[in-house]
């Protein structure tokens, strides 16, 4: 896996598979992020595949699908719901974590624009 720390409490990485649920909850993780619709390629897992790995071995998980060069207001809305709710440290992934990336980025933009 190829891992990308955003934050003490956000990482994102490409689309994990089945077997990475394991090393995800060793390297610490309490929760997953799927950003990528499923369907996107024939060889990519479902998320309901990954959703009862995690949840077997204890970690919560949210489904976001994005569709690529088109995220949304609402994405954006909903990803801070999700980072607001879920135990940290959270993992994001779609199909290369740019869009995780982005999403993080137009929250932390958001946040950054409050305090100011």
């Amino acid at each position: 896996m190829n891992i990308k720390k955003l934050s003490d409490d956000v990482s994102v990485s490409p689309q994990i598979s089945i077997e990475d649920c394991t090393e995800v909850l060793k390297m610490g993780f309490k929760s997953i992020i799927c950003n990528r619709p499923d369907g996107e390629c024939e060889t990519q897992p479902l998320f309901s595949s990954i959703n009862e790995q995690a949840h077997e071995l204890g970690i919560l998980t949210y489904y976001l699908p994005v569709i690529s060069g088109a995220i949304t207001e609402e994405n954006k809305q909903e990803f801070e719901f999700a980072l607001s709710k879920l135990p940290k440290p959270i993992l994001a992934y779609c199909r290369t974590g740019t869009r995780s990336g982005i999403l993080y980025s137009m929250v932390n933009a958001n946040s950054e624009g409050e305090r100011l």
